[in-house]
């Protein structure tokens, strides 16, 4: 008797000290506070760092599509001299806007046009199966009792 008192009396503490520790818990939690004294050195040259990186590379993205033309130019102009033709002197391409705008309409619309006779034949085949009493609908039905 006195062993089942004692297991009783033990249970009952870890149940009161775990339900002591989660209100600690659930108050700590409620209460977040944010205080300036605890950020250190470490914790300022890490975010100066981060970000840092992040606008440099951001940076780098920009600078580097904002030249692409001009380097897609360039090499355009040294594939021309190799190939022994002049290139002009600027820095844009011999076809003019208009032009190119004509040429992607034409291709918009060739492309457009062959898809609008498409074969839409629809065949539906039908499956016989094996009768089984697992599909049958007749099981399913309810019959009324007869009084």
């Amino acid at each position: 008797m006195f062993y089942q008192n004692h297991i009783n009396i033990d249970s009952l503490k870890a149940a009161q000290d775990s339900l002591r520790t989660i209100a600690e818990k659930s108050n700590s939690l409620n209460t977040v506070t944010f205080d300036l004294s605890k950020i250190g050195n470490d914790e300022i040259i890490l975010t100066v760092l981060g970000y840092g990186i992040v606008f440099l590379a951001l940076l780098i993205l920009y600078l580097f599509f904002a030249n692409l033309t001009k380097l897609i130019n360039i090499t355009r102009k040294k594939r021309l001299k190799a190939a022994g033709k002049e290139s002009s002197d600027k820095d844009e391409l011999p076809i003019s806007g208009e032009t190119t705008a004509a040429i992607s309409l034409a291709l918009a619309l060739q492309f457009q046009e062959a898809h609008d006779f498409e074969n839409t034949v629809i065949t539906i085949k039908k499956v016989q199966s094996a009768y089984s009493p697992w599909n049958s609908k007749l099981y399913g039905l309810r019959q009324n009792p007869k009084y």
